[in-house]
């Protein structure tokens, strides 16, 4: 990006170093995968962003998914400013949340109950939480390259075998924490069933990304979940979803009714906010009401089912579920999307494959699919860098990092798409010539 173009930008992000760690408030944010400086934004409308500086983007960021409907619908903005208009906290029931908890329950094939919270990180650490009161249990297994949010026992690294112990994965997490969370690689049934050999009658649950988001977009292998699913059976542990990026994105019963596999718990986030600050999990009703007041494990909080948020999440799931189309819509996107920059990719000669589920798709820059973290990390990064700031100044706002998705809305279209494509076929040009 050139100074000219972005002066705005450059002077706000000065502003906010003083102030705010790297200047921002989620590290991506600061652009360093990708040796850039952020450009700072303004308004959305549709499939379009505006920064600061008066530069307009065709967004596929979307606030990392929640945004299906594009950026400021006017039924949810209507649905914000109706309910705002009646006070924006409680802290006690309102209607809205058992508006939405109906509508979430009559979609998802394994949620009876849910409980809202803020975010996807405090529904990952309940679910969790709820599976270890449940089980009596301590351990977990999670899959490398897969992200929970940032509670401390989630933040752990694989060691050097599959059945290894959790190592802390930041400054701050306490060793023995870590320890509680055991590590295998995506995709790979004999680690999780040689880890449940290894630790009998230990193991609480198994949580796992149904569709990997945040090692990039990475499928599951045929009879992957189903596999899961059966060895949670075997060794009486709990098979928890995170939905929070597949969740009304794969399909309208998220990667569980797509791959008709049903767990026992489900994480969900992003889309059932419509863009405002929203997390939940569910499950069965036996299940769930074990968490207080009717059982006797505790979480709560404030701001949850905030009735503001409730109306966003509302107003966007109506709409998208009320069209029969929409999901078959997505997904012509997605797909013309992705054959169009594999196919520009191949005739200039760089290395690039693209995994597109849905409405989601990451193109990483290496010539085969990857199926797991350590595949995906031997993406070209450095390339992906130059790409990204290619398009960035052609007016397309990619996520700053080869590992985050792509999210399509119902705002995009056929032209835009091909809009993007030819704009990508012209910045992996300049790629190869710099």
């Amino acid at each position: 990006m050139t100074s000219s173009n972005f002066k705005k930008s450059l002077e706000i992000m000065n502003r906010a170093r003083a102030h705010l760690p790297g200047g921002v408030n989620s590290p991506v944010r600061a652009y360093r995968a990708v040796d850039g400086d952020p450009v700072v934004l303004r308004s959305g409308n549709g499939a379009m962003i505006t920064d600061v500086d008066g530069n307009e983007y065709i967004d596929y960021v979307n606030s990392y998914g929640p945004l299906i409907l594009g950026h400021a619908h006017p039924d949810v903005i209507h649905a914000v400013q109706e309910a705002s208009k009646s006070g924006t906290s409680f802290g006690a029931p309102t209607e809205p949340e058992v508006d939405l908890a109906e509508l979430v329950a009559s979609t998802f094939p394994s949620i009876e109950m849910v409980r809202f919270v803020n975010s996807g990180t405090e529904a990952a650490m309940s679910a969790i939480r709820l599976a270890r009161g449940q089980t009596k249990k301590d351990l977990i297994i999670k899959f490398e390259g897969c992200y929970h949010g940032h509670a401390d026992g989630l933040l752990a690294s694989a060691g050097s075998g599959v059945a290894t112990f959790g190592l802390p994965d930041s400054p701050g997490v306490p060793a023995a924490m870590a320890a509680q969370t055991l590590i295998a690689p995506y995709n790979n049934l004999e680690a999780v069933k040689s880890i449940f050999e290894a630790h009998p009658d230990k193991i609480a649950a198994v949580v796992v990304e149904p569709v990997a988001g945040n090692m990039g977009v990475v499928a599951p292998q045929p009879e992957y979940l189903a596999g899961l699913r059966l060895l949670c059976d075997q060794n009486d542990a709990l098979l928890i979803f995170d939905e929070v990026i597949s969740g009304f994105r794969v399909s309208a019963s998220g990667a569980q009714g797509f791959f008709d596999v049903h767990p026992d718990l489900t994480i969900l986030g992003k889309i059932i906010g419509g863009g405002l600050p929203v997390g939940a999990y569910g499950g069965s009703r036996e299940l769930m009401e074990e968490m207080a007041p009717t059982g006797d494990i505790y979480q709560a909080g404030t701001l949850s089912g905030n009735p503001i948020a409730m109306a966003a999440g509302l107003a966007t799931l109506n709409i998208l579920l009320a069209d029969s189309e929409a999901y078959n819509y997505l997904n012509s996107l997605g797909v013309r999307l992705a054959a169009g920059l594999e196919s520009a990719a191949k005739d200039i000669g760089i290395p690039l494959s693209v995994v597109q589920i849905g409405s989601t798709l990451t193109a990483f820059f290496q010539d085969a699919v990857p199926t797991n973290y350590d595949e995906a990390t031997r993406s070209d990064t450095a390339m992906f860098a130059k790409f990204h700031r290619e398009m960035l100044n052609r007016g397309v706002h990619l996520a700053p990092s080869q590992y985050e998705a792509w999210f399509l809305s119902l705002a995009h279209d056929e032209k835009l798409i091909d809009q993007t494509v030819n704009y990508a076929r012209e910045a992996l040009m300049a790629c190869q010539s710099n």
